[in-house]
């Protein structure tokens, strides 16, 4: 079937963006001309290029012609939850237990991570999440001893030290990494699933005005969890 004149202009122009021929900011050839091109009337034009400025791909402008849009991005707002309402929002019986927790000087990487001085004291935890008796989330978090107020003398033995935090310390930003992982050794054995089984890591660092407060990372096996983010789409526009 023979490609209706509206539809190749459409097309064409489409391609053109979506290929980065014309890049954002890039001014479009005046309708005028367009048809010219194309043989056929400037309404045609005005038509196809219409319908694309409602996609968002182009920008309109009566005194300066039409332009390729910048396109749009999307922010993700992901919440810090408390994995023990996680897992009693699933109608799971929650239950935690201490692995270790040892106060110790940072290492390199650490101190890079937290802004801190090398040597500088952390906290290095690590726990383990149950739903119904079974492994939901292993945890292991580093905290930077000098910004939390008393870290020192909490006890994690009951409470998990994700959620004393959500609880007690202020934070106003939460960098999130996300990504899947092969378990295998000492993750694999704690979360008791056989190795190479896939698992959701979620890699967190948060901190307030006066610095960076903890890196978590939290290793859930794959069937058992999901995230949810909110976007909203930033940009021109």
């Amino acid at each position: 079937m023979t490609k209706s004149l509206h539809k190749k202009i459409l097309d064409d122009v489409h391609s053109k963006i979506v290929t980065g021929e014309w890049p954002a900011g890039h001014r479009i050839p005046f309708e005028t001309d367009l048809a010219k091109h194309y043989g056929c009337s400037r309404m045609t034009v005005n038509k196809a290029l219409s319908q694309l400025s409602r996609a968002g791909l182009l920008e309109r402008n009566k005194k300066w012609g039409t332009f390729v849009k910048e396109p749009q991005t999307l922010s993700a707002a992901l919440e810090i939850s408390d994995i023990r309402k996680e897992v009693e929002d699933a109608g799971k019986t929650y239950s935690y237990t201490l692995l270790s927790d040892t106060i110790r000087a940072s290492t390199d990487r650490e101190a890079q991570q937290l802004d801190l001085s090398r040597s500088d004291p952390v906290r290095d935890i690590t726990c383990l999440h149950f739903a119904d008796s079974e492994p939901f989330c292993l945890e292991e978090r580093i905290i930077n001893v000098g910004i939390v107020p008393g870290l020192k003398e909490i006890s994690f033995d009951s409470v998990s030290p994700g959620l004393w935090m959500l609880r007690n310390i202020p934070w106003n930003i939460a960098e999130h990494q996300i990504h899947a992982l092969a378990a295998d050794g000492t993750i694999a054995e704690m979360l008791q699933v056989p190795d190479c089984y896939p698992c959701l890591v979620v890699e967190r660092k948060t901190r307030q005005n006066e610095g960076f407060v903890t890196i978590a990372r939290l290793f859930y096996p794959g069937d058992k969890h999901r995230l949810v983010a909110s976007f909203t789409p930033t940009g021109a526009g």
